[in-house]
């Protein structure tokens, strides 16, 4: 497989930066402290609305008003940016304000790295992810996969992750049930695609994916996050 293949071949380079926004949600939570573990990284720069709690030489964290741009588009400068930003309808309150944080926050800040030269961005979006969707939520990632297409990066990858599993920190019945009315389908051959991944896969594919996104674009379904996830089990 093309991702697997070209990642044997690439000799990891240090003393890189990472950008993560998203960092206290559930794949961010994981991703970050896993970055903190990898060696390629000297520094970990998160930027966040309220903080993470975490203590680490190599943490450089950053509380932002993600409405005020000028106030932290000079700061984001680095190597890779990753994205785990997002929110529910229910907690936001409304679409529009659900439509404020997981499309325009993410691509205003893809929009900044980009300017400022970043090379790589990896953004988690969601498997159906469709422009032309008629659900929102679908709608809403598939317009955002379009829009960071036409940016500037070197390499930009785009995971589609089916529903997400982990320890959350509020609970949420509805995912509850939906996570295992999915399990139960995909036993008997159904919903295959909407396959639940654990918050901990999900990151290592993200922290992988970063050390070959070298040029172009790629979209990374359920079917290969978990055959990534498999091979390259979290070190």
């Amino acid at each position: 497989m093309r991702i697997i293949r070209i990642y044997n071949i690439i000799i990891k380079s240090l003393g890189k930066t990472a950008l993560v926004i998203g960092a206290t949600g559930l794949v961010g939570k994981a991703l970050v402290s896993q970055l903190l573990d990898d060696d390629t990284y000297v520094k970990v720069k998160v930027f966040v609305r309220r903080p993470t709690g975490i203590t680490s030489q190599k943490l450089e964290e950053h509380i932002i008003d993600f409405d005020l741009i000028e106030t932290w588009k000079n700061l984001v400068r680095g190597d890779v940016l990753f994205s785990a930003l997002g929110t529910t309808l229910a907690r936001a309150g409304s679409r529009k304000a659900q439509y404020l944080v997981d499309f325009m926050y993410q691509f205003r800040f893809a929009q900044a790295a980009a300017e400022n030269h970043l090379p790589v961005f990896v953004l988690v979006s969601s498997v159906g992810a469709d422009p032309k969707s008629k659900i929102f939520y679908l709608r809403m990632k598939g317009q955002l996969e379009e829009a960071v297409k036409t940016l500037k990066f070197s390499g930009c990858v785009v995971l589609r992750p089916g529903p997400l599993t982990g320890k959350r920190k509020e609970f949420r019945f509805g995912e509850r049930l939906g996570i295992l009315l999915v399990r139960l389908f995909n036993k008997v051959g159904f919903f295959t695609d909407y396959k639940p991944i654990s918050d901990e896969q999900v990151a290592n594919v993200m922290r992988i994916s970063a050390a070959y996104a070298l040029h172009g674009f790629e979209v990374l379904g359920p079917g290969t996050l978990f055959q990534i996830a498999d091979t390259y089990k979290k070190k």
